[in-house]
């Protein structure tokens, strides 16, 4: 009889497998996009004041709160992950995680029920926050304890494609109400629309999580008696130097991810001079271009190791960042587009082989666990406050190009990090964790 830990997973599980583990990013980054776009039609209707810049801040404020929330939702779920499994448990990130950004659609403005606005909108982005630590890494763990030996990070690679592409729906979302609506209807309805996309796309993706099976990896634990009962306090005695390695690099998969995503737009407009049409193009553009590039960094990934995408990853970075910017400065729309994708291509790498590491580097006792702290850590220290570092750098020095050597330092510490860790591209991860925990002892110190 063939156990969970040997089962071979056929091809169409493994479709259905990647929809279901994909769509709950989806939801995720698709919020968080939408809300950076529609910042200053938020700020209008839930923060009114005479300043037009004190009620933005008061929205990116909000927004922030979130990012604090996430460290807490990744220790909840990711001890509950262990111990009740991935699906269930992915389950209920993806069904708090679309009622609350529903609930923002739905939620009456400041003109309406006055201040209990602005705290309803706090209250939910908590709420969405908290649910979002639990999602990325249990959705990779979920994808990567399916998947074929040598072929993790291809089918890892699909985590990050969720990612863009929402990044690029979300854009063309908030472009299309803004172009199509009048200033009037966009205050008053429109933007709650993209909000309440959530609600479908949110019960679409708890139907198909709740249809699959548990992972191969965490039944072949449950039948081994295996399952951790303190997978926090296992996690934080056997695994804190694997867990520091992991997060330096997966720092620079943060930092990347948000220059190329979030900061890069406002850094065409500022330094370069492009309007706000033209850099939100220039964003989408290469924001399907980093989707569609995927799948091959983790056929790349896949072929030579993951140490060795690591290291390109980190030195490609530095080599491209600073011509990437000052490309994106020179205000040529042709010129933007090729530094931002010369940017992507490093992201892209980071954020792939990010993917698969998180699920290799720890065992299956505690990878739930172990792997939500670590995203979570990394990219609330150093995602959350990347358009800030990049624009307090640019004001204290006077140079639009300082963030380029702000990537290149953190790029520096990442590959340090990265390169102590162990070869993981092909072990099993379908045992209690045996192998994983022996890989992991022989971390280096960073």
């Amino acid at each position: 009889m063939t156990s969970p830990s040997t089962a071979q997973v056929s091809p169409q599980t493994l479709r259905k497998v990647i929809i279901a583990a994909g769509i709950g990013n989806f939801v995720e980054w698709f919020d968080f996009a939408v809300y950076g776009f529609l910042a200053t039609t938020i700020a209008q209707q839930f923060f009114p004041s005479g300043d037009p810049s004190v009620a933005l801040l008061k929205t990116f404020a909000v927004f922030a709160v979130a990012f604090a929330f996430r460290p807490l939702g990744g220790i909840f779920f990711g001890m509950l992950g262990d111990r009740i499994g991935r699906k269930r448990t992915l389950a209920m990130t993806i069904l708090l995680m679309a009622g609350a950004t529903t609930l923002i659609g739905l939620l009456p403005t400041y003109a309406a029920i006055g201040v209990a606005a602005p705290i309803l909108l706090s209250l939910i982005r908590c709420a969405q926050g908290f649910s979002a630590g639990g999602e990325y890494a249990g959705a990779c763990a979920y994808l990567m304890e399916h998947a074929p030996n040598d072929k993790r990070a291809w089918y890892g690679s699909f985590i990050p494609v969720s990612t863009f592409s929402a990044f690029a729906a979300a854009a063309v979302v908030a472009y299309a109400l803004e172009a199509s609506l009048s200033a009037e209807a966009m205050g008053s309805w429109g933007w709650r629309l993209p909000f309440l996309i959530a609600a479908p796309l949110g019960l679409v993706g708890l139907y198909l999580r709740w249809k699959l099976d548990e992972t191969p990896a965490f039944q072949a634990v449950k039948q081994e008696h295996a399952v951790a009962h303190s997978p926090l306090k296992e996690t934080l005695r056997n695994h804190a130097a694997a867990i520091c390695c992991l997060g330096a690099f997966v720092s620079l998969t943060a930092l990347s991810f948000y220059m190329f995503t979030t900061y890069f737009a406002t850094y065409l407009q500022v330094a370069g001079g492009l309007s706000r049409a033209a850099a939100l193009l220039v964003s989408l553009i290469a924001l399907i271009f980093a989707a569609a590039i995927c799948p091959l960094a983790g056929l790349y990934s896949d072929r030579v190791g993951r140490r060795a995408t690591v290291m390109t990853a980190c030195v490609l970075l530095m080599v491209v960042v600073y011509p990437s910017f000052l490309m994106a400065s020179s205000g040529s729309f042709a010129a933007s587009i090729i530094g931002v994708m010369m940017l992507a291509v490093g992201a892209v790498l980071c954020g792939v082989v990010t993917a698969a590491l998180l699920s290799e580097v720890f065992p299956t006792r505690t990878r739930y666990t172990a792997s939500a702290i670590t995203y979570n850590m990394a990219y609330t220290l150093f995602g959350g406050t990347a358009p800030l570092m990049a624009t307090w750098l640019i004001s204290t020095t006077g140079s639009n190009l300082s963030p380029a050597f702000y990537l290149i330092v953190v790029a520096l510490m990442a590959l340090a990090g990265g390169m102590a860790l162990p070869e993981t591209s092909r072990i099993s991860l379908h045992d209690s964790g045996a192998q994983t925990k022996t890989s992991v002892r022989s971390v280096k110190k960073c």
